[in-house]
């Protein structure tokens, strides 16, 4: 399960998402989002799964790795297709004491459980396709109003890449010490839930040990290199806007639309 999570692992490639101005990534994602929570019914969330299933392609991203980022939350997605099934209105299908299954409860289930998945699908693209350096002048460059207020953005920006930077780092070493412990006879993977909850004490005290540890040899290398924060620091490479970012922007704003005008006009088909 460890080695299946790829959250904030980048995938070098030459797709059109790959080269688009990481900036720009980051608005049209959060906007795609967004659009996600706007789909009021299965006209509107069938045809962003169409968009999804457009961009996973155009990104050159594997299938496999796609399915990767999924499988880590499914008993999430499991539990809450469960909880809205029991919420649904009109005549009862099955009942089950005071809880009672209707084919309302079911579409939002359904509903819910898709949405789910086009939000992680959504954001892993981001992180798959924008190297963490990219992401951080993009970070720094979309929150330098906050600058007014004194607030330090490069500092903000670069916290956030390096704690996404690290998550794949530290999911293998999780994996190493339960491989470790396993081979020294601890049993980790049988049991109930308590048993398996206590197993992982043994796990994550070396794994704290480890992470400060590499806390402490990054700063320790940052400083060896004289960084001194954002303050006068220049870039290797200028962000700019092209032709493909108006034109990434302007397909987002499409589909924005489209899935309004089926809230609108699709709202009682389903």
């Amino acid at each position: 399960m460890i080695k299946d999570i790829t959250i904030g692992q980048f995938f070098p490639g030459n797709s059109f998402l790959h080269n688009l101005d990481a900036r720009m990534k980051i608005v049209l994602t959060i906007a795609l989002v967004v659009a996600i929570f706007i789909c009021s019914n299965f006209f509107s969330l069938g045809f962003f799964v169409l968009v999804t299933i457009l961009l996973v392609a155009i990104s050159g991203i594997p299938v496999k790795t796609i399915l990767k980022s999924i499988k880590p939350l499914a008993i999430i997605i499991t539990i809450t297709a469960l909880l809205n099934i029991f919420y649904g209105k009109g005549e009862a299908l099955v009942s089950l004491g005071r809880f009672s299954i209707t084919a309302d409860g079911i579409k939002t289930a359904v509903f819910m459980a898709f949405r789910i998945i086009l939000l992680v699908v959504v954001s892993s693209l981001l992180t798959y396709t924008t190297s963490p350096t990219q992401l951080t002048d993009a970070l720094e460059r979309l929150m330098k109003p906050l600058k007014i207020m004194k607030i330090d953005t490069h500092a903000i920006s670069m916290t956030m890449t390096i704690a996404l930077r690290f998550i794949p780092t530290l999911l293998e070493e999780v994996d190493k010490i339960m491989s470790a412990q396993k081979s020294r006879g601890a049993d980790i993977d049988t049991g109930g839930l308590v048993k398996k909850l206590k197993a992982l004490v043994p796990v994550l005290i070396p794994l704290f040990v480890s992470a400060f540890r590499r806390a402490n040899d990054l700063a320790y290398a940052m400083e060896c290199r004289c960084y001194r924060g954002g303050e006068g620091r220049t870039k290797m490479k200028v962000m700019r806007l092209g032709a493909r970012d108006v034109a990434a922007l302007i397909s987002t704003c499409v589909i924005i639309a489209g899935i309004i005008l089926m809230n609108i006009y699709l709202k009682n088909v389903i």
